[in-house]
């Protein structure tokens, strides 16, 4: 199936319309999906959380994921100071399909594979007429999925839509509007940052 980068922005209010879907082959009636529980690093019991919402087509997103990510992982969320919480909002339908595929791996997983697509995201995200379906799968195989989890992942329109509600939910109740952005401990800030600034907010946030 091709795809091309076309806003996901007009998908947003048919998500809200759709109705609720159980995955089946991963839950019993009414639990929910393993593809839709939060995705994070980091103690529960840390005194600082930081949402970050971000699409994995956005080079501001890949320039955080990739300078200082590396660094803030080591310095505050292995030390027990931050717990980082991850929340989709793709900017176009590549961004989509690739956070499909992103929950689709072991929860575990998740934060090694989104900062691989990052450290790649010109090879497999900005190549004109590229087939989009073929590129991404191969970082998902070098996580270990297969084919056939793949292209489920790929087709799940349960999962994507649910994707594209939370993007709704984030815009009405957080005024989301730009990736990446930021709320920590409830103040939001938007835009990729280095290390140092992050660290001196997560300092001010009680961390």
């Amino acid at each position: 199936m091709q795809i091309t980068r076309r806003s996901t922005l007009s998908l947003v209010g048919a998500a809200a319309l759709a109705p609720s879907f159980a995955w089946a082959d991963s839950a019993p009636a009414g639990a929910t999906p393993s593809t839709e529980t939060e995705r994070s690093i980091g103690s529960p019991n840390a005194p600082v959380t930081v949402l970050e919402f971000f699409s994995l087509t956005c080079p501001h997103c890949a320039e955080f994921g990739t300078v200082t990510m590396p660094q803030i992982k080591p310095k505050l969320v292995d030390t027990g100071k931050v717990r980082f919480v991850y929340h989709d909002f793709p900017l176009d339908q590549i961004a989509l399909k690739a956070a499909q595929v992103s929950r689709y791996l072991p929860a575990n997983e998740y934060y090694p594979f989104i900062e691989a697509l990052f450290a790649s995201q010109n090879d497999w995200a900005f190549q004109e007429g590229e087939d989009y379906h073929a590129r991404i799968f191969k970082y998902a195989a070098l996580a270990g999925m297969d084919q056939a989890t793949y292209d489920k992942a790929w087709n799940d329109e349960a999962l994507g839509k649910w994707i594209l509600a939370g993007h709704q939910e984030a815009e009405k109740i957080d005024q989301i509007d730009a990736t990446p952005t930021f709320i920590i401990n409830g103040k939001k800030i938007p835009g990729a940052m280095d290390y140092d600034t992050f660290a001196s907010l997560v300092a001010k946030a009680g961390g």
